[in-house]
């Protein structure tokens, strides 16, 4: 039987469900639902199928995220294949395709976005066993969803007359509302879910008919890759001079062997607030709310607080998502325009659009809790057995204070231990790093103090996860 690779694609920003997402942090990180991410979800749903190790496409700034998450679960990536620059989904498609390929063989592609949503898993695993033998045989089969409703901000594929999986007729674009309704109500037509299953090489061959500049730029950074611990990094030069397109356009919308197969599956692709609370759990009112919420007379809100109690009173179709440093209320009508609100943000040169207060690092996390003129005080977390770069400052200094756990501190020639309620001051210029030799988290308060606080304020000697050394 040819293996079937699943392919996680886990590029995305999320603005639309900013505050909780940012560029730093998007919504595939985020557990909306549960206990589990997005992206833990979509491995997960996918035990009981007959799979080999997943391929996981990825942003390189979300790298210890993702070997984080999928280590969370104790799974094992084939490779997390990192991308230098965006250049959407076919160029992303196209090194996860010669990935697998290198591997020996020519398995079928199982490719899905990583921050959707199925309800009915059992469902989808049986409609990929439907699709295996069309894509064994040669197809590029998309999943469409059967819509419920006249959506304008999906695309749709038109299908021939058929059942289970079939031919293709046409993709369309996001439509108009009246558009909508007259392709929900003549069944014909089907939401554009971004999923994917078809051969690896079938996959190459269309892409290179029509982008052939995009097939030769994706193999030269393939090739030119290089290893770094569980991380493939692609070359640079080459991806960022592929041409960026997404599937659709450059290969689904032209190719021959398109099929479709639709899908009835509780499909959301959780691309707003809104579709947020359309799959939350509801009270009687219609009320979703997460975190510690108090709400008197109210109907139909959505409510996403991470910390403090947020209470409401007798409003209705609200949206309130509460963060550490940033509060939204919105209309639901109006949370497509999230959007439109994070670019303001961007041209503002709001922070708050890159990075939550609570920043991970593949050691542990900080969280910046006060500042001002000229201070920072951050609540430090390391994990056991990991360690931070051995690295200076120019324009600060620090003192750190252990609150709990045990710390190994080097600070210029001397190597020391700290424990509970100890602390030690770091001077500005200093070789210093901070390691956690211990088996349980350590977490200290670190002040800084200095002319110039900024997290480019690094020099790094050393440093274990590969990130910039002289």
């Amino acid at each position: 039987m040819t293996a079937l690779v699943p392919v996680l694609l886990s590029g995305g920003s999320g603005t639309r469900l900013w505050p909780a997402s940012r560029e730093s942090h998007p919504k595939q990180f985020l557990p909306l639902l549960g206990e589990h991410s997005l992206l833990q979800l979509t491995w997960l749903r996918l035990q009981g199928l007959e799979i080999a190790a997943p391929l996981i496409v990825a942003n390189e700034e979300h790298r210890f995220l993702v070997a984080e998450q999928m280590r969370a679960l104790a799974a094992q990536p084939a490779a997390i294949i990192l991308e230098p620059a965006a250049r959407n989904t076919a160029p992303a498609i196209a090194v996860a395709a010669l990935a697998a390929m290198a591997q020996g063989d020519d398995p079928l592609l199982l490719v899905l976005p990583s921050d959707h949503l199925i309800k009915d898993e059992a469902g989808f695993r049986a409609a990929v066993a439907t699709a295996l033998p069309v894509a064994e045989a040669g197809g590029l089969v998309t999943f469409g969803i059967i819509p419920d409703a006249p959506e304008t901000g999906f695309g749709y594929i038109k299908a021939e007359p058929g059942t289970a999986v079939r031919a293709v007729e046409r993709f369309v674009e996001k439509p108009d509302a009246a558009t909508a309704a007259r392709y929900v109500a003549s069944g014909e037509y089907f939401w554009n879910s971004g999923m994917f299953l078809f051969r690896a090489s079938v996959y190459l061959a269309e892409l290179a008919k029509n982008q052939p500049e995009m097939v030769a730029k994706c193999r030269l950074a393939f090739a030119q890759a290089r290893r770094d611990v569980d991380f493939l990094r692609l070359d640079k030069a080459a991806f960022s001079a592929c041409p960026a397109d997404s599937i659709d356009y450059a290969v689904m919308e032209k190719t021959k062997q398109a099929k479709v197969l639709p899908l009835d599956v509780g499909w959301n692709d959780v691309g707003s607030w809104s579709a947020l609370w359309q799959v939350s759990g509801q009270d009687a009112e219609g009320n979703a709310h997460r975190g510690d919420v108090v709400a008197v007379g109210c109907r139909n809100t959505l409510v996403h607080s991470e910390r403090k109690l947020t209470a409401l009173l007798g409003v209705e179709d609200l949206i309130v998502v509460d963060t550490d440093d940033a509060l939204l209320v919105a209309h639901r009508d109006q949370v497509q325009q999230v959007k439109d609100l994070v670019g303001r943000l961007k041209r503002d040169g709001r922070s708050q659009t890159n990075l939550h207060r609570k920043v991970y690092r593949p050691w542990g996390s900080y969280d910046g809790i006060d500042s001002g003129e000229p201070f920072q005080v951050k609540r430090i977390i390391v994990k056991p057995g990991a360690a931070l770069s051995l690295q200076m400052h120019h324009h600060r200094a620090e003192h750190w204070v252990v609150v709990s756990g045990t710390a190994r501190v080097t600070c210029g020639d001397k190597v020391f231990t700290l424990s509970e309620n100890q602390s030690t001051y770091i001077p500005l210029g200093s070789k210093h790093r901070l390691e956690n030799p211990g088996r349980m988290p350590l977490e200290l308060i670190e002040v800084q103090s200095g002319s110039y606080l900024g997290e480019d304020d690094i020099v790094r000697f050393e440093d274990a996860y590969g990130r910039n050394v002289p």
